[in-house]
């Protein structure tokens, strides 16, 4: 079973709307439609979307709201324990890469949106290591980590991308465009690029590096089941934390770069 799926993995399938071909719209359905391997697909009125992602990031909200109500329900000031402990290192740890990528002004605002992407970046990538997904039998494709579907590394790079725009839009105004042709206007191509690459190489970094690790353990345990593919499920782990990191890393870096002056 595993052999098979990962063989259907390495195959893409696009769905072509040729009925309006020069819309713009229609163009952009036809990218968003792009999918990697066998999905489950539920039917939303005209629309098709990923069951099996839908259905693995419910699990990862609700591990993460039962995680933050089970820390914070009874707060204790003085002595903190259990995961109270917990919670308050992730919200300082958050805290700090916030002030450090962002600045001593404006980082407590970005706090909740770099916090919110970082852990379900992170609750993602674990769960794709740690929960045996694929023993869940589907009528079309298998479960795995949200973060193992190129469309949620896109929603999530996309999203990066508004924040950073709102965040220079809201503190310059429509000055903030002055940035595309500073410090000499010949750079305006290169400025306006450096934008559309920003989401393309956060989504397909995450997307690659999860995908690859899930590919790797799976034809381990297919061909060796014991032993072997402990330790790189163990590196896992790892790599998945720092895949979390590095994207609210960058996103912070993204949003203090629009922010300051030029």
């Amino acid at each position: 079973m595993v052999l098979s799926n990962l063989e259907t993995l390495f195959s893409a399938s696009s769905t072509i709307n040729h009925a309006n071909p020069s819309g713009i719209g229609n163009c952009l359905f036809d990218v968003a439609e792009v999918s990697v391997g066998q999905h489950f697909y539920w039917q939303l009125g005209d629309y098709q979307v990923h069951g099996q992602v839908l259905l693995t990031s419910w699990v990862v909200f609700a591990i993460i709201a039962t995680l933050s109500t089970l820390g914070n329900s009874k707060l204790k000031v003085e002595t903190p324990e259990g995961l109270q402990n917990l919670t308050e290192y992730i919200t300082e740890f958050v805290r700090d890469l916030a002030k450090t990528q962002i600045g001593e002004e404006e980082y407590l605002t970005w706090v909740p949106f770099l916090g919110t992407i970082f852990l379900f970046i992170f609750v993602s990538n674990w769960s794709g290591a740690l929960f045996p997904w694929r023993l869940i039998e589907l009528p079309n494709g298998e479960l795995a980590a949200p973060t193992n579907d190129i469309n949620t590394t896109v929603a999530l790079a996309l999203l990066t991308s508004i924040a950073y725009f709102y965040a220079g839009l809201r503190k310059k105004g429509i000055g903030y465009f002055k940035r595309y042709v500073e410090p000499a206007a010949f750079l305006l191509p290169i400025n306006i690029l450096e934008d559309f690459t920003k989401p393309l190489s956060l989504s397909f970094r995450l997307f690659g590096n999860i995908l690859a690790d899930e590919l790797v353990v799976g034809v381990l345990i297919a061909l060796v089941p014991l032993v072997v593919p402990i330790p790189l499920m163990l590196l896992g782990l790892f790599t998945s934390a720092i895949q979390a990191l590095v994207f609210a890393t960058l996103a912070g870096a993204y949003i203090g770069e629009s922010l300051e002056g030029h």
